[in-house]
């Protein structure tokens, strides 16, 4: 199998991690289990002691239509995809344009901005084990039970680009930070909103070194500088602490852990 060099300080969103030898996923599917799948990092925090990693070859890069349907595969970047759209005056994504990442982990994690997701439109999956039905999945905010690394996905397709829809969603996003983060750090508890939590116990703007839960937007957890997953960790595990003392919440981590010693919990 062949491997990539990457060095995480530079590939991820968070700029956190060393430099470490990445499995490429292109057709043999044999020893997967092995290794846990990347995409490009952008709601990711890579610890010190990471799983082995795994992430799918340039081979799955693409966006055609078939037989009127959409198809897009798995490492196929989202700014890719709204271009895409945007020259075919292709209909329901260009909420993608605003949310960095892969096809594979948009759709692992149906990912969206408020009503608008992923799923709304997908049709099937084809992964490793073969294909699923969008009925065959079980889905939500921001979670599905896809447990297969994801190699293709197959959407409706409906003309219809709408620039309208492009300048709102640019709008909902004014208000993040641009410093090195990975998104939304917690989902949004039922009836709540993560940032209003940690803003409550007291840790917006707080720094933990050069980590902290941002003063623009207090569910955003930045890097202003050198940051590290211990200190990345400490403010997770405070705001999660603090919840749940205050109002009894359990937060759940939105971004993605990867660490062999991690462990999820209040």
């Amino acid at each position: 199998m062949q491997t990539k060099l990457i060095n995480f300080k530079k590939y991820s969103s968070f700029k956190i991690g060393g430099t470490l030898e990445v499995a490429l996923l292109e057709n043999n599917f044999s020893n997967i289990a092995d290794y846990y799948l990347i995409g490009s990092c952008n709601n990711t925090l890579v610890g010190d002691n990471p799983p082995a990693l795994m992430m799918l070859s340039k081979k799955y890069d693409y966006i055609r239509v078939e037989d009127g349907v959409l198809k897009i595969g798995g490492a196929t970047p989202s700014g890719k995809i709204a271009s895409f759209c945007k020259k075919h005056n292709i209909a329901n994504f260009e909420f993608v344009s605003h949310l960095p990442g892969k096809l594979g982990g948009l759709v692992y994690m149906n990912a969206g901005l408020k009503e608008f997701e992923i799923f709304n439109t997908l049709l099937e999956l084809r992964t490793t084990d073969g294909v699923l039905k969008k009925e065959q999945i079980k889905y939500g905010y921001r979670f599905t039970d896809i447990k297969k690394p994801i190699l293709e996905a197959s959407f409706e397709l409906e003309s219809g680009f709408s620039s309208q829809k492009v300048a709102m969603f640019k709008k909902m996003r004014a208000n993040q930070p641009s410093t090195p983060s990975a998104g939304s750090c917690f989902k949004n508890p039922q009836g709540d909103y993560a940032g209003r939590l940690i803003e409550a116990v007291g840790l917006r703007g707080v720094m933990r070194g050069d980590m902290c839960f941002s003063s623009e937007h207090a569910n955003f957890l930045v890097n202003t500088a050198n940051g590290t997953y211990k200190d990345a960790m400490w403010l997770i595990e405070e705001a999660k602490k603090r919840v749940f003392k205050e109002f009894a919440i359990k937060l759940e981590c939105e971004i993605v852990i990867l660490d062999r010693e991690y462990r999820d919990g209040v």
